[in-house]
Formats: structure tokens, sequence, C-alpha cells
């Protein structure tokens, strides 16, 4: 996930989403918050998350930001680094999304394990390089190699598709879409962590 963003890209601001105490994945150690900016008032930034809750962050915390804007099919192909979350078997996994990483952060969060981007468990992460691919009539198959592992998945047309790149504080808008990660809560208190904020009225699918 061309968007001109790869030059900007900050590498450790980007790994900062994708994990603390184990890197892109969800633990027990961090929260995944997804909702949308209701209101920003200097550094207080208040989000309605998917459940109808309201929490909020401070960027004088020093947050991490970065941003997801759309990108498409063609970006994913052999040689790149992608995060997919998956459900089904491993004999037929299916992407609920994709992320595309940029070439500075290849390796982020490699891996297969769990994910909670689906209530109940249901949903895996793969952060992987695509080996290769098989086109279909309706999307494509990638095989998905990283250190001990290796996965087929099917990304079918219409699957949601963004590339991580460069956002600031100016980003963070009321109405924008965000997905945090953060090592806890305090009331309604998110802890110092990380956003990233969909650009261009694209929601972070992860």
């Amino acid at each position: 996930m061309a968007f001109g963003f790869n030059r900007h890209v900050a590498p450790l601001a980007i790994a900062a989403v994708f994990g603390f105490a184990a890197v892109g994945q969800a633990s027990a150690e961090n929260i995944h918050e997804r909702g949308t900016i209701t209101s920003v008032d200097g550094s207080v930034v208040k989000v309605k998350d998917r459940d109808g809750k309201d929490v909020m962050f401070n960027l004088d915390d020093g947050w991490k930001i970065v941003g997801a804007s759309k990108a498409t099919m063609a970006d994913i192909k052999p040689g790149v680094f992608i995060g997919t979350a998956t459900v089904g078997e491993d004999t037929g996994m299916k992407a609920v999304e994709v992320v595309v990483f940029p070439e500075a952060m290849k390796g982020t969060g490699e891996g297969h394990y769990a994910w909670d981007l689906q209530p109940g468990g249901k949903t895996m992460m793969t952060n992987a390089t695509v080996n290769n691919e098989v086109k279909g009539t309706d999307g494509k198959t990638v095989t998905l190699t990283y250190k001990g592992g290796e996965k087929k998945v099917d990304i079918k047309d219409g699957t949601p598709i963004v590339q991580l790149g460069e956002a600031t504080k100016a980003d963070l808008v009321p109405g924008a879409k965000v997905f945090i990660n953060a090592p806890g809560m305090t009331g309604d208190k998110i802890e110092k962590g990380a956003v990233v904020v969909g650009k261009d009225g694209v929601t972070p699918p992860m």
C-alpha cells in the first residue's frame, strides 16, 4: 500500500503502531481502539469507538501519528511486505483487509498470530512478504512467506487495502477514522501510544 509517502516515512513511528510488548500482536499488554474522532481541543483528542464508548488521548504525551491512504490490488505484488487480517482455516484463508508497508518498514511485526479485528478471536494477522500471486476472476491468491512459515491468502476484489505513510497532528480532525494501539487506559483516557488516521476519507481497516 503509490502515494508519495515513502520518502518521508518515519520507520520507528510506524513500527510503534504495530505493537509494544509484542510487535504487531494483539496482547494482554496493549489495547486496540477503532473509531471516529469527535473533537480536538488543543492536544486533547476525543474518539467514539466502534462500541459507542467515548475515549480520549493527549498528544502532549508523545503519541506517534501515522497515515493510512487508499491503495489498490496492484500494490500487492511479489516482493512487497504486507499485513493482512484473515478469516478461515489455513487451507482457505480469506483476507478481511490488507495493509501495504513502505519498503523502510519491511519486516515489521513479521509472523502469523491472533488478531482482534473481529470479535470472538476469529481473526488472524499475517505480516509477511508476497512471494508470488495467482490472479483470478475476482481478485488474486497470494503466497506469503515469513520467518518460519508460509500462508496462502485469497484477496477478493473489494477488500479494503491501504498503504501506510506520514501523518501529522493536522490530520487528526473531527470525522477522521482512527485505529489506536496503546499500552493501556485509565478511565476514559488512553495511555501514550500510536494512532493510524485515515486520510481522504479512508478508514484504517486494521
